[in-house]
């Protein structure tokens, strides 16, 4: 019995969970990519996740031009079923932020709108970067749009006040042991979650 309890256990651990990193920022100059690159790493740590950054300035989505609507999953183009298997093969997001005039980028919220059920039943951690207030903001605005999608937001998040301080000469991203921490406690939340809602996505 002991031996069949050990195995069980080891079959559990072994789950790893594909976590999608999301970045907002598109133009010339952007420091997202920095910022992301930064939390991949953190997450890579935890053997529960198989880590990707989709970057979307490299992703290039054009303004929503789907004829049917996302709900419907009948996708005319190859940007789209593209865009649709990546995050319909994901469990898990997070979503790196910048803020643009109070609220996240279009970007981000043209990704979003491309798709529909892909989203659904998966937990997500916002990383938010930008002025005196940290891209707290756009992170809210976030947080409340990814309902619409059934995406689950955790309340731990990592916000980055003045963020350009953190980067150096090098053009690294370094920010402070405090904001490390931070970050492992959102990661370890998000695992929490997306175990959950694994569960959930299945028990149709």
């Amino acid at each position: 019995m002991a031996n069949l309890v050990n195995k069980h256990t080891k079959l559990q651990t072994s789950i790893m969970y594909n976590l999608k990193i999301i970045t907002s920022t598109v133009r010339p100059g952007r420091k997202g990519p920095l910022v992301a690159a930064w939390i991949a790493e953190i997450a890579k740590k935890h053997e529960e996740f198989n880590v990707e950054l989709l970057d979307l300035g490299d992703i290039k989505l054009p303004l929503m031009d789907e004829a049917n609507h996302p709900t419907m999953q009948k996708y005319e183009h190859e940007h789209t079923k593209k865009w649709s298997a990546s995050i319909d093969e994901a469990d898990a997001f997070i979503f790196v932020t910048a803020e643009y005039d109070f609220n996240y980028p279009a970007p981000l919220r043209n990704a979003l709108e491309y798709l529909f059920h892909e989203w659904g039943y998966k937990a997500a951690g916002i990383v938010s970067y930008g002025g005196i207030s940290a891209g707290t903001r756009a992170a809210n605005s976030l947080k409340a749009d990814l309902a619409t999608f059934k995406i689950v937001p955790i309340y731990e998040a990592v916000n980055f006040p003045l963020f350009t301080q953190y980067i150096n000469e090098e053009g690294e991203f370094v920010p402070t042991d405090s904001a490390y921490k931070t970050a492992e406690n959102m990661i370890r939340e998000l695992v929490r979650w997306t175990k959950g809602l694994k569960i959930v996505k299945e028990s149709k």
